[in-house]
């Protein structure tokens, strides 16, 4: 089936609700807390994504991969109103306060630059992983966008991103410690040269 890249705001339909499920189903070991439900948390988390900064590797109308880029702004922002509605009071609350925190008001160790892109939200619906399409999305980032280079953070128990990201040229310049859970020791910053 034929794959194609473009930026999730030149759709001629609104991929949020399946980029929310590509989202939940790839992060969703963050999200336990707020619910263990994946239909409930995607509800609560479509009207996250900023169309204008996520590309899409889409076939026909299904949306099959989603990354972001930016010139380091975060891609996404919750609203406290439609957390709550979706996740009920207190977790909403609690979903919107620290999502916010740890996802929207996030901060790489280390300065921006000009023409330094930030990638992010790299996810992959779980019937079209290991076939390439993560690659082609972000290769088409590299073809699409102005930056001279990019800039991504991943954890280190993330070995697949960590290959993936490889393979595409990027190096690791920083690791931080972090306590986020069990496998992972670090978050490794990784840039790559267009």
């Amino acid at each position: 089936m034929n794959t194609q890249y473009l930026k999730a705001n030149k759709l001629e339909f609104d991929p949020r609700p399946q980029m929310a499920d590509i989202f939940v189903e790839g992060f969703a070991h963050h999200f336990v807390a707020f619910s263990k439900d994946k239909q409930r948390l995607a509800k609560a988390f479509a009207h996250v994504f900023d169309l204008q900064h996520l590309y899409v590797a889409i076939q026909e109308t299904e949306v099959m991969a989603i990354t972001a880029c930016t010139g380091g702004a975060s891609p996404i922002k919750f609203n406290k109103t439609i957390c709550r509605k979706e996740l009920g009071f207190l977790r909403g609350s609690a979903a919107y306060i620290m999502l916010t925190k740890y996802i929207v008001n996030h901060k790489f160790p280390f300065e921006f630059t000009p023409g330094m892109g930030r990638i992010e939200v790299v996810a992959t619906a779980p019937a079209a992983r290991e076939k390439g399409i993560a690659h082609g999305l972000l290769k088409h980032i590299f073809d699409a966008t102005p930056y001279a280079e990019y800039v991504l953070e991943v954890v280190d128990d993330n070995i697949g991103a960590i290959k993936l990201y490889e393979k595409l040229g990027f190096e690791t310049f920083k690791k931080v410690k972090t306590v986020i859970n069990s496998k992972a020791n670090a978050f490794l910053y990784m840039k790559c040269t267009s």
